[in-house]
């Protein structure tokens, strides 16, 4: 059973950081690429920031020079580091990644973990 858990999320004021984790474990054969994505209530899911296994990073244009994106393949972990922070940055936050375990290769989500920005 593949799962990945995140932690890191909170509560923090305007221009704060965050560090968010995204553990993936079980059954792992290798993991390809892993991601970051946010939502609000009533909102779609949107996409945040990718990486690949050789760490090629992705972002979003609405984060592009304030969060960064790191893996460690040791570790089977995804970080999210969020720097000025803003409140349009609000939301529950989920770890994505296309993992390969027993029943081949497969998309995975985590539970989320929320932050809340605001003074």
């Amino acid at each position: 059973q593949v799962q990945l858990v995140e932690s890191g999320g909170g509560l923090v004021q305007p221009g704060g950081s965050l560090r968010l984790s995204c553990a993936a474990s079980g059954n792992i054969v290798s993991i390809n690429g892993m991601g970051w994505y946010r939502q609000v209530p009533g909102k779609e899911r949107e996409w945040v920031a990718t990486i690949t296994t050789n760490g090629r990073t992705n972002y979003a244009d609405s984060v592009k020079g304030r969060f960064t994106i790191s893996r460690d393949n040791a570790k089977n972990t995804v970080y999210l580091q969020m720097n000025t922070l803003e409140p349009e940055d609000t939301a529950v936050y989920y770890c994505n990644a296309v993992i390969s375990s027993a029943r081949g290769y497969q998309n995975y989500w985590g539970q989320g973990t929320q932050v809340i920005v605001s003074s």
